[in-house]
C-alpha cells in the first residue's frame, strides 16, 4: 500500500479508502470482517458520510480495540431523520447529530469532520460566517474534530472554500453526471438528457480549470 498526505493535516493515509456503502444492511459480522481485510491491505481511511443508525453501531463495534487503526473522516450536517438521509444546516439538528455519531462509533474524537455537501456559494457564505462553523472550531478546539474539511461538487465553492483557509481537507467529485455541467443543487438537472448531448466533450469550463490547479 502506497500513502499520501492528506491535504493540510500532516496525516499520512492509504491511497485507497474504506467507504460506507458496503457496510449498508450487512451483519455486525460482516462490518467486523470488512474492517479486517483493510487492516490486512493496509487500508488505514474510513470515509462515513452515512448517518444510518444501525451503519454507525455496527462500524463502532467493529472498531473497538482497534479505533488508533484508523482515521476516521465522518460528516457534519448529515442527519438521519424520519428514517431517511437529510443534509441540515440547523445546529439544533447537527450538533446532537454529532454527540450521537461519537457514541455509536464509540470514540470521543473524529480525525477529520467533513461539512457535508455544500454546493452553492450562497450555502457556503452562510456556513462560514455562522454557527456551523462556529461548532466546528468548538468542536476542534475541544479536541472533538481533529481536522476540518469539506465536501463539494461546485469547484466555485470547493476553491472559495480553500482560499478561505477554515477547511484543511477538501472531498470533491470526479464523476461524469457532475464533470458535464455547471454546478449546482438541482440533483434533476443530472438526469436531463439536453445536459449530455455533446457526449464527454463538454465539461464545465470552472471545474476543468479547478481539477487542473489542486
Amino acid at each position: 500500500m502506497k500513502y499520501r498526505s492528506l491535504g493540510n493535516t500532516g496525516l499520512r493515509v492509504s491511497e485507497i479508502g474504506l467507504g460506507c456503502e458496503g457496510f449498508v444492511g450487512k451483519s455486525d459480522v460482516f462490518t467486523g470482517k470488512l474492517l479486517n481485510r483493510a487492516i490486512e491491505c493496509g487500508v488505514n481511511i474510513m470515509d462515513l458520510y452515512s448517518p444510518e443508525p444501525k451503519l454507525r453501531s455496527a462500524v463502532g463495534k467493529a472498531l473497538e480495540g482497534r479505533r488508533e487503526k484508523f482515521i476516521l473522516e465522518s460528516h457534519l450536517c448529515a442527519i438521519w431523520k424520519n428514517g431517511q438521509y437529510k443534509a441540515s444546516r440547523d445546529i439544533r439538528e447537527v450538533r446532537p447529530a454529532f454527540e450521537d455519531m461519537l457514541e455509536r462509533y464509540r470514540t470521543d474524537y473524529i480525525d477529520i469532520g467533513m461539512i457535508h455537501y455544500v454546493d452553492s456559494v450562497e450555502t457556503w457564505d452562510k456556513i462560514a460566517e455562522g454557527d456551523i462553523m462556529k461548532f466546528a472550531l468548538e468542536m476542534k478546539k475541544a479536541g472533538k474534530i481533529r481536522h476540518i474539511g469539506l465536501s463539494s461538487h461546485n469547484p466555485k465553492v470547493a476553491l472559495k472554500a480553500v482560499r478561505s483557509g477554515l477547511i484543511e481537507v477538501l472531498l470533491f467529485s470526479i464523476n461524469p453526471c457532475y464533470d458535464l455541467q455547471p454546478a449546482g443543487e438541482d440533483v434533476e438537472e443530472l438526469w436531463a438528457d439536453k445536459n449530455y448531448e455533446k457526449n464527454l466533450i463538454n465539461m464545465d469550463p470552472d471545474r476543468e480549470n479547478f481539477t487542473r490547479h489542486v
